[in-house]
């Protein structure tokens, strides 16, 4: 026990860039296997190549790929370091490892301010090993980058518990309320910040603004700011300033229409992402699967589920005190960004994808480890339960469908794809190849790290039984079919697309699930 105040009291002294430097460091350890990897899906689908639009043109809106208005800071970020080190895949999983360093050390800093050190350490080492968190921390993605902002603009949003204390009297209260200091001004720049790395970031400070409205109402009605609230700390009026982080998105949406011609990106785009996802029965089955992503998903439940579990226990003591909580309200504007993202990506976003809720999940975390280290004498024991059923849910899939970036089947369906698309190139180099995205992409573009030179496409939606006879009918000329594995329920097996097309499998190679496959065309088929 004394060995672990002793520990504690020289993680207080570390500088935040020496708890950075480790915190990259361990991080670099533990993605080792992952940094050559070649990218996946989305990465290779729109934002590597934006990103490399602005390496080799200084142009912020794409012309290697459809533009979907996404703000440009990352893919300018990842630019800018493959200019100084270089256009290959170390790089920018480095840098984006980088990315997730800085959220870390975010996530850190706002756990020592709300709670203690031994919740900040707990609360770091879950939310790293945690299965969607680990991988996206190498992906070249727009979230986590949105989830780093967020939570450094938190933690200069939030007061500290004495400052809480101090501010709760009514004489402080009125020698408060003044114009916001240098604290406020870093808030409103990492929440600018983090709307410029994604566009739905600026739920945050807009459930903010609302949030501070709520409790200068009710404390006028009531003549004292509600004990569930957090001390004003300055005049209501200045709580309009949080607008202000909303300006360089605003102003990045005027420069794209004054480009493009559309604020939110292409007609299609919006369709799938907006559009379409307007009908309450899809509202309500999104808004189900995403408290699910929130509280239970890659074996989170583990960690909600013994939290839960330790609130019927009494506080533990020290030194005949209770241990003390995050204080209530700074654990309802957590719980209200929490619902936010949720009813907010239970209406938009085509795509279920868990990695939409990082700049919350991190909160989710720093709840429960606070709630288990208040209540449960051997938390440590649990916690340790926590990470290792974290690891558990990276190496091993789930039994229903899941989107693979989430763990490492992300990894083995890379190299099977990469695997196949070599051997395509040395075997079939001037072939016609059938396939569908993202195969179409990774065949045609050398920079995605699959192939050394570019093979002829012909594409088709998906290796349904439909779309390949389609593809017959039409007298389309390919020479071999490159098939993968994919989470379209329709999809056929390799053995029904060779019969279907008269042709031999030549290649196959599976990996936990995930398998690619080649299929030459017999002479004079198709």
């Amino acid at each position: 026990m004394n060995d672990s105040v002793t520990a504690l009291r020289r993680a207080r002294k570390l500088s935040p860039i020496l708890i950075f430097a480790l915190i990259f460091a361990v991080l670099i350890l533990l993605h080792l296997p992952l940094l050559s990897l070649p990218y996946h899906w989305d990465e290779g689908g729109y934002f590597v190549p934006a990103a490399r639009d602005i390496l080799l043109t200084f142009d912020f809106v794409p012309k290697s790929t459809l533009t979907n208005a996404h703000p440009p800071l990352v893919m300018a970020y990842l630019a800018l370091c493959w200019k100084l080190f270089g256009y290959i895949p170390e790089v920018t999983r480095v840098a984006m490892l980088a990315v997730a360093s800085f959220a870390l050390l975010g996530i850190f800093s706002l756990a020592r301010r709300v709670a203690n050190d031994a919740v900040a350490v707990a609360t770091v080492i879950c939310t790293a090993l945690y299965p969607v968190f680990f991988t996206q921390s190498s992906l070249a993605h727009l979230d986590l980058t949105a989830a780093a902002f967020t939570i450094w603009g938190l933690l200069l949003y939030l007061p500290a518990r004495a400052t809480t204390a101090r501010l709760r009297s009514s004489t402080a209260n009125e020698t408060a309320l003044k114009t916001p200091g240098v604290r406020w001004v870093g808030c409103l720049i990492m929440f600018a910040l983090a709307g410029l790395a994604k566009e739905t970031a600026v739920l945050t400070p807009l459930a903010l603004l609302g949030w501070e409205l709520f409790c200068w109402w009710r404390g006028r009605k009531r003549a004292t700011t509600p004990a569930y609230c957090l001390a004003p700390r300055h005049h209501v009026g200045w709580s309009f300033t949080l607008l202000l982080a909303l300006l360089p998105l605003a102003l990045w949406f005027f420069y794209h229409y004054e480009r493009t011609g559309y604020v939110f990106g292409n007609p299609e785009y919006f369709r799938y992402n907006v559009a379409a996802t307007m009908n309450a029965s899809r509202i309500l089955q999104t808004g189900i699967q995403r408290i699910w992503q929130a509280t239970t998903y890659m074996n989170l439940f583990l960690l909600t589920g013994a939290a839960a579990l330790a609130l019927i226990s009494r506080p533990l003591l020290d030194a005949d005190e209770q241990r003390k909580r995050i204080e209530i309200p700074t654990q309802l504007v957590f719980a209200l960004l929490i619902v936010v993202y949720v009813l907010a990506f239970s209406f938009v976003g085509g795509a279920v994808l868990a990695r939409y809720m990082l700049p919350v999940i991190p909160l989710v975390i720093l709840i429960c480890v606070s709630t288990l280290w208040r209540r449960v004498r051997f938390w440590r024991l649990v916690i340790g339960i926590v990470c290792a059923g974290f690891v558990l849910a990276l190496l091993i899939n789930p039994p229903h469908p899941f989107a693979w970036e989430d763990n490492l089947a992300y990894r083995d369906f890379v190299l099977t794809q990469r695997n196949a698309a070599q051997f395509l190139s040395t075997h079939y180099p001037h072939a016609r190849v059938l396939t569908t995205w993202p195969g179409s992409d990774e065949l045609r573009s050398p920079e995605l790290g699959y192939t050394d030179k570019p093979l002829a496409v012909v594409s088709i939606e998906q290796f349904s039984s439909a779309e390949i006879q389609k593809a017959l009918s039409e007298k389309r000329q390919f020479d071999v079919a490159f098939i993968f594995s994919s989470n379209h329920a329709d999809d056929l097996l390799p053995e029904t697309v060779a019969q279907l097309l008269g042709g031999q499998i030549v290649y196959r190679e599976e990996r936990r699930g995930r398998w690619a496959a080649i299929i030459e065309i017999k002479s004079g088929k198709p």
